[in-house]
């Protein structure tokens, strides 16, 4: 290019748009337990470069489902922990079937001094309620009572007993709305006892149906909660079509999501709120009886993905998980999840089968198992190859298969 005249070296300032909004994470601080497992707080805030300045943005509008954990977990070292009991008590009759009790403690193996309970909640822990026989009583000598022995309850008996209720809620959970006025004919005894059953009972269910009514008005019960669920590829949407809550008197209306929290109470008939997930828990609080609000509610194909392919949902009353799953091209670096929802006025027992997570002393903790607490918010992690039983607080947990 000699021959030819250089052009003067030129600067131009450019002006490209700005990067969208992120997130910032800062280190985790120290742990929150000197021995076995603990948490560690670190910091999460939403911030956009504008200028070349780092500029401080409200959360909502960084990606929602991309918010990484304000808390992680963090081990130490291993704690050994393990539960001893006092003595039997005396038998709580002096002739008969009674009962026996003991307490439990958790103890530490190093300090042999009890510690909070917490700490042994993984370890199984033998009975602390039997039964006992004083002998006969004096007017019973000679003659044996039928059903006088003591029958253990398991708890499978007690599962069994409440899937079976589940199932019989589950046949009256919809109250339509009627479109005008009733007619001046009333049911007679029976009839209007059912009716007013099957109005009464829409408090503390799971609605699965893709769309539906549901009639929260004149609950017996100050608080009021149901729960709507659908496949993980779709979003909840719902719409107010009545609302008589009284809010003055602190009468509420609560929704909430995995991504979503709201409350309100004025201005609520033909509101629209989106979950932006597939389940939605509404909890109605009423002072005033026969107040209350008529819900409507439709579900369609989420406008963002929310989930991984390799993400399950389960919606109970009972289940089973399994982990690694086979993912397409055999993908399997991302954090697999299984999300559970059961009725409101149910809980989740979750019961490790057959954990294998590498041996005990392995110290990098790649491999866990993270279970949270909707409800609470709280996690828990799992290690190693010790069976587990881990039991909610509220209606919904989320598992994450790390590694």
């Amino acid at each position: 290019c000699q021959p030819v005249p250089k052009p003067e070296s030129r600067v131009e300032v450019c002006d490209l748009n700005p990067c969208p909004p992120r997130w910032k994470v800062t280190p985790a601080g120290p742990c929150s337990s000197s021995c076995g497992l603990g948490l560690a707080l670190q910091l999460v805030t939403c911030v956009q470069i504008l200028h070349g300045q780092e500029v401080l943005q409200e959360e909502h509008l960084c990606p929602v489902a991309e918010k990484p954990l304000t808390s992680v977990p963090c081990v130490i070292r291993t704690c050994s922990y393990e539960w001893s009991f006092s003595e039997w008590s005396e038998c709580s009759t002096s002739c008969g079937n009674g009962i026996q009790t003991r307490q439990d403690f958790c103890l530490s193996s190093l300090t042999h001094k009890p510690v909070n309970p917490l700490f042994c909640r993984h370890f199984p822990k033998a009975v602390v309620v039997r039964g006992c026989s004083a002998g006969p009583c004096p007017e019973q000598e000679g003659t044996e009572s039928p059903g006088a022995e003591l029958q253990p309850v398991t708890a499978a008996t007690l599962l069994t007993t409440a899937a079976a209720a589940t199932q019989h809620r589950h046949k009256e959970l919809y109250v339509p709305l009627a479109a005008g006025p009733p007619e001046q004919t009333k049911p007679s005894g029976g009839e209007e006892d059912m009716a007013k059953r099957s109005f009464l009972c829409v408090c503390g269910n799971l609605f699965l149906n893709a769309s539906g009514i549901i009639n929260m008005t004149g609950v017996e019960s100050r608080d009021c909660t149901v729960a709507i669920g659908r496949p993980l590829r779709e979003e909840i949407s719902v719409t107010i079509l009545e609302s008589s809550l009284n809010c003055t008197a602190g009468e509420v209306l609560l929704f909430s999501g995995r991504m979503m929290w709201r409350t309100g109470c004025r201005k609520l008939p033909l509101s629209l709120i989106n979950s932006r997930t597939n389940t939605l828990i509404v909890k109605q609080r009423v002072v005033l009886p026969g107040n209350g609000v008529i819900l409507q509610y439709s579900s369609r194909i989420a406008a963002k993905k929310y989930y991984q392919e390799c993400d399950q949902q389960l919606f109970g009353p009972q289940g089973e998980i399994v982990n690694p799953v086979q993912l397409p091209e055999e993908r399997q670096e991302v954090v697999c999840r299984t999300f559970i929802t059961v009725a409101p006025r149910q809980r989740i027992s979750i019961r490790a089968l057959n954990a294998d997570l590498g041996p005990e002393g392995n110290q990098t903790y790649f491999n866990y198992i993270l279970v949270r607490d909707v409800s609470t918010m709280k996690t828990v992690v799992f290690h190693g190859k010790q069976p587990f039983l881990w039991q909610s607080t509220g209606s919904q947990a989320e598992i994450e298969f790390h590694e």
